[in-house]
């Protein structure tokens, strides 16, 4: 049975990790007969965003684990005291905690730089030769944590947002939304998802073929 690490950065659309993307990969991985080890950082989120108005609350402080933890059904493990040998493979879902938790890739674009739990993570599961799976924006973090390896990357067709990540060293190219994009040589799998999905049927099955392509590589 593989053991599949599932990285999240939050819990909502807009400041933590894209509920539909990882309850989708959740899903994904049981029917395949994985064992999920579902992992966050123990850190503040930037900030925390009114999901029915989509205005930042400055008032509000949440910390990214605890609020993965609501997806993860309270069955979660801090990165930290994550050993990352005993992953077969690495899958980061989407939404705006990618790219404000694990990384800074909203405010710092190109010149993003890395959660070092993050990084470190990502490096160590490269360097075994694992596969790692990156939905919707978070290929940025990938980008942005191996950007000297040159990774084969998708976030579907958006032009400014596929620039930064060449700018990083990635090699982008566009999918669509059901589709998912291979870097045999990196064993590195994406897919756009929301990123260009508008109804959820479609978000899954990108992301039910990509999981399909990464228990392949395993």
């Amino acid at each position: 049975m593989p053991k599949i690490g599932v990285l999240l950065s939050g819990c909502g659309v807009y400041d933590g990790s894209e509920i539909h993307e990882a309850v989708l990969t959740l899903l994904e991985l049981d029917k395949q007969n994985c064992e999920v080890l579902i992992v966050a950082p123990d850190k503040a989120q930037m900030h925390v965003v009114n999901h029915l108005t989509g205005e930042v609350m400055p008032e509000e402080e949440r910390n990214v684990l605890v609020e993965s933890a609501r997806i993860a059904r309270g069955a979660i493990t801090n990165i930290d005291s994550l050993n990352p040998t005993e992953l077969d493979a690495l899958v980061l879902p989407g939404g705006f905690g990618a790219a404000k938790n694990l990384c800074d890739f909203a405010v710092a674009g190109a010149e993003a730089s890395v959660d070092t739990a993050v990084a470190r993570l990502l490096r160590t599961v490269h360097e075994m030769g694992k596969p790692i799976a990156a939905i919707c924006i978070s290929p940025a973090v990938v980008a942005a944590a191996l950007g000297e390896i040159n990774p084969e990357l998708t976030i579907g067709n958006d032009k400014a947002t596929a620039e930064a990540l060449e700018a990083m060293g990635a090699m982008h190219f566009q999918c669509p939304v059901e589709g998912f994009h291979v870097d045999k040589k990196n064993k590195l799998i994406s897919t756009p998802a929301y990123m260009l999905g508008k109804r959820i049927s479609d978000v899954h099955a990108g992301i039910s073929n990509m999981v399909d392509a990464l228990l392949d590589m395993i």
